[in-house]
């Protein structure tokens, strides 16, 4: 066992341990009791570990509040087509609430005014849609973490470089936030030139040729930021492939196990991490809530934080880093 891989092990084992709930607790007049309502979950894809632990901090709370929990995604994140079918759906089988996490901003609208038309309340998670209908939106200020990621790259790399962007769907509000965030903040420096931006498809594969046409066209680059957790194993991996590792820096998004063995075999300098666990949750809390007729809050922000070598073993940071998914 390499010692890379083991130290990811001895973390996941501390998670293990310090592992007692990402939340806090939860009013007790909301835990209803009788016939369960249902609530639709419907995110941008069925696989990855970041939506396994949305769903499974949406099954605690589902669990908690008594109700029907169904999840539901597309194959692939740009399948955006399919996502509207599956909100129609849901409007069809007269869902009690939605909570949707929209993969386009602007074509996810009409079908989310639709779901208020009938009276459906819905729930915006991890990536808002352009509607005045929905009740809240529960994820990270994704213009915000785009900004730490580019704080750490130009530290790393200085302000005078060469920067690359590996964002994901163009058109998906937290992926254009994320790039927002960090545009402006590289902006600041004169010096610091982006000189590729380029969208995946949130596909390992197309993130891997992409990253090798990136170095390839830009043998000076020194650095690369990658938007969420597929660009970031595609661009990781393809990096350590090209042995382009620690020369060219390389800032991710997210905690997957493959990102945490990057990270520590120096392939990843550091990460931008958000609170899955808490999107799902709370998204089912407010999404019962507004069932209710309750007042909920406009916005709730679960927050980000950059994880590197020096705080990834931080016992605060172990939950976060190493959610029970498997």
């Amino acid at each position: 066992m390499s010692l890379s891989k083991g130290i990811v092990r001895i973390a996941l084992l501390l998670a293990v341990v310090l592992f007692t709930g990402s939340c806090s607790s939860s009013p007790p007049n909301l835990r209803a009791s009788g016939k369960p309502r249902t609530i639709d979950m419907i995110v941008k894809m069925n696989h990855g570990d970041y939506w396994n632990t949305v769903k499974m901090g949406a099954e605690v709370a589902a669990k908690e509040f008594n109700v029907k929990l169904t999840f539901k995604a597309p194959d692939n994140e740009s399948d955006i087509d399919g996502q509207i079918r599956l909100m129609d759906q849901s409007i069809q089988n007269k869902a009690d609430a939605i909570i949707l996490s929209a993969s386009d901003y602007m074509k996810l609208a009409q079908v989310t005014d639709r779901a208020a038309y009938y009276k459906i309340p819905v729930i915006s998670m991890d990536s808002e849609v352009a509607s005045a209908r929905v009740k809240t939106f529960v994820g990270t200020n994704n213009y915000e973490a785009g900004q730490k990621a580019a704080e750490r790259m130009v530290a790393l790399t200085g302000t005078n470089s060469r920067i690359g962007v590996m964002n994901f769907v163009q058109g998906s509000k937290n992926g254009d936030e994320r790039e927002e965030g960090f545009m402006d903040y590289v902006a600041r420096f004169p010096g610091v030139q982006v000189v590729a931006v380029e969208y995946c498809q949130s596909n390992e594969q197309l993130a891997r040729e992409l990253t090798r046409k990136m170095l390839n066209e830009h043998p000076d680059l020194n650095g690369i930021v990658a938007l969420n957790e597929v660009a970031s194993i595609g661009t990781g991996e393809e990096m350590q492939k090209l042995g382009a590792g620690g020369r060219v820096k390389l800032i991710t998004f997210d905690s997957p196990a493959k990102v945490m063995e990057l990270l520590q075999e120096g392939i990843v300098q550091a990460t931008v991490i958000q609170n899955p666990f808490n999107n799902g949750y709370l998204a089912v809390q407010h999404a019962v809530e507004a069932m209710e007729g309750l007042d909920v809050p406009e916005r709730v922000d679960t927050k980000s934080k950059i994880i590197d070598l020096d705080n990834m073993l931080w016992p605060e940071n172990q939950k976060q880093l190493f959610p029970f998914v498997r």
